[in-house]
């Protein structure tokens, strides 16, 4: 069986910007078997546990690693080479286990897959991939939320 790269906070690690998690039960009996590889881009990438809410302003994840973008926080601080740096961390795990596979949480301006918040801070929700899921697709690694998985 396939191992998968699995956002940490999906395994119940607190790891969220607001020091929480979101465990989802399925993913915690693969990470029993050995199968699930956590992974939080963004601690990775430098940032503390808490740490103030981020998004992405002017575009996607994509726009992020294409430069057009930033990741920003709701302070205004701008850390976007944290999340890129979290990102390739976590290419490289990925690469470096063979993993072909992630399951990310979606929302996430690192991790979501199919949507993520707009850069307003408003709490709208567009379409879009963060900045982690956008450079594992660009590699080849197939990316699912926890609501697909």
């Amino acid at each position: 069986m396939d191992s998968y790269l699995v956002s940490a906070c999906l395994l119940g690690i607190c790891t969220r910007y607001d020091g929480g998690c979101c465990p989802v039960p399925r993913l915690i009996r693969l990470a029993a078997q050995g199968l699930a590889v956590p992974v939080c881009p963004e601690v990775a990438g430098g940032l503390p546990i808490p740490r103030p809410p981020a998004e992405i302003v002017g575009g996607d994840g994509q726009a992020v690693l294409d430069r057009q973008a930033r990741v920003l926080t709701i302070e205004g601080e701008d850390v976007t080479g944290a999340f890129l740096a979290g990102a390739r961390q976590a290419l490289e795990t990925a690469q470096r286990l063979g993993i072909r596979q992630a399951v990310l949480k979606d929302d996430s301006p690192s991790c979501g897959c199919h949507r993520i918040y707009d850069g307003s801070f408003s709490g709208r929700l567009v379409s879009g991939r963060g900045v982690t899921a956008a450079l594992l697709q660009c590699n080849g690694i197939t990316v699912l939320s926890e609501e697909d998985w």
